[in-house]
C-alpha cells in the first residue's frame, strides 16, 4: 500500500473474530491487546515469545512464520516482527489470500493503518497519518485524550438513553436540537456532578424543537 494513498476510514466489528498477530515482542503484544479489547478470539505465531504475550489470553504456537500462515481464514492479521522480511512475507501471503494485513511500522506492507485510539467507554475518537508519521498521531491523542474527560462518556449516555427513549415512543430522532443542546450547559453541569440537571436540559432542548 503507497502510503500517499488516501485510506477508508472504518471501525470493524471483530467480536468472536479469529485474527492473527506474528511476532511475540512487546509491539506484539500491544497489538494482541487491542483487538482482545474489542472481542476478537486471538492467536499468535512467533518464533520467541515474551511474557507480556504468554500473560494474555490468546493462543500460542511457538515456532517460526511459514508462508501461507496468512491464508487460514483470518478476518485480520498483524505482522509485529522485528524482521522486514518476514513481515512483507505476511502481507504477500494476506493479500493472495484477501486476507487484511497490518505491519507494525512498515506502511508499505500494509492493507490497513491502526490509528491512534481514544476511548471513553462507548465513545472513540481516532487519529490517523495514514502511516506517514505514528508520532504525530500519538502526540494528538495524548493532547486530545487530555481534553475528553470522562464526562464526554455520562454526556454520551445521556443522549442514547434519550434517543432510546424517543424511539420507544414512537417519535423519530431526526430534526431534533441535539446541537443545540450539546452546545447548552450539559457538559459544565455534568463536570459539577448535576447529571440529572443535565438530563432535564436536554429534554428541554429537545421538546423545543
Amino acid at each position: 500500500m503507497p502510503v500517499e494513498s488516501t485510506q477508508y476510514p472504518v471501525n470493524l466489528v471483530l467480536d468472536g473474530r479469529r485474527c492473527l498477530v506474528v511476532g511475540g515482542g512487546h509491539i506484539a503484544a500491544r497489538k494482541a491487546e487491542g483487538l482482545l479489547a474489542c472481542g476478537a478470539v486471538v492467536h499468535v505465531i512467533a518464533a520467541e515469545v515474551g511474557d507480556e504475550v504468554r500473560a494474555l489470553p490468546v493462543t500460542v504456537e511457538q515456532r517460526p512464520y511459514r508462508r501461507g500462515d496468512a491464508a487460514g481464514g483470518w478476518r485480520l492479521v498483524v505482522a509485529a516482527t522485528d524482521d522486514r522480511s518476514v513481515n512483507a512475507a505476511v502481507f504477500e501471503d494476506g493479500e493472495a489470500a484477501g486476507v487484511w494485513v497490518n505491519s507494525a511500522d512498515d506502511p508499505l506492507s500494509c492493507s490497513f493503518t491502526l490509528p491512534s485510539v481514544v476511548r471513553r467507554g462507548p465513545l472513540t475518537v481516532s487519529v490517523s497519518t495514514g502511516g506517514h508519521s505514528p508520532a504525530l498521531a500519538t502526540w494528538l491523542k495524548a493532547r486530545i485524550e487530555a481534553d475528553l474527560g470522562p464526562e464526554y462518556e455520562v454526556l454520551l449516555e445521556l443522549l442514547s438513553s434519550e434517543r432510546e427513549a424517543l424511539k420507544a415512543q414512537g417519535r423519530s430522532t431526526e430534526g431534533l436540537a441535539w446541537q443545540k443542546a450539546l452546545e447548552s450547559d450539559m457538559l459544565t453541569l455534568i463536570r459539577a456532578g448535576q447529571v440529572q440537571q443535565a438530563r432535564e436540559r436536554l429534554q428541554a432542548c429537545l421538546s423545543s424543537s
